[in-house]
């Protein structure tokens, strides 16, 4: 099994998320990624290319990219954590067939970058069975965050 990190739009694997990985569990992946969701995802696909049992935690737009590697390579991905998933960035559409990845989705009801109303229906037409918590929160999550099960959630 691998872990990984996949970091927001504007942060980097050694934002407030990327920093609490490291300390609590070192042996997570937490590269760096700029560019288009394009360029993002071929950097993500090279990372990745001889792994298996990926457990991808993505925050906001690394969210998206997870759930967009996991489209393409079901196999190679075991379980998604997604914290605030940008799944209504404009040029993403769910795909044709629901995926049965494991995903366990976290978003807070006061967040307005990625506002649950859009969100969680987007979510239900991209998993099969996704588990979706609403927390009393906003986008980056700070309240809730740290009291999440990690050590389960990444098992």
């Amino acid at each position: 099994m691998s872990t990984l990190f996949l970091h927001g739009l504007d942060s980097s694997g050694f934002g407030t998320k990327g920093r609490f990985f490291a300390e609590h569990f070192p042996g997570m992946d937490r590269p760096d990624f700029e560019g288009s969701l394009e360029q993002r995802l071929e950097r993500l696909k090279t990372i990745v290319s001889d792994r298996e049992e990926l457990v991808m935690v993505g925050s906001s737009f690394g969210g998206l990219m997870a759930t967009c590697h996991a489209i393409s390579y079901p196999q190679q991905v075991k379980r998604l954590i997604l914290l605030a998933p940008a799944l209504n960035f404009d040029q993403w559409q769910p795909p044709e067939t629901l995926l049965s990845v494991e995903c366990f989705l976290y978003i807070g009801e006061h967040d307005t970058v990625t506002p649950p109303n859009l969100v969680v229906p987007l979510s239900r037409k991209t998993f099969l069975d996704p588990n979706i918590t609403i927390v009393d929160d906003d986008h980056l999550l700070h309240k809730s965050f740290y009291s999440l099960n990690w050590s389960e959630l990444l098992s």
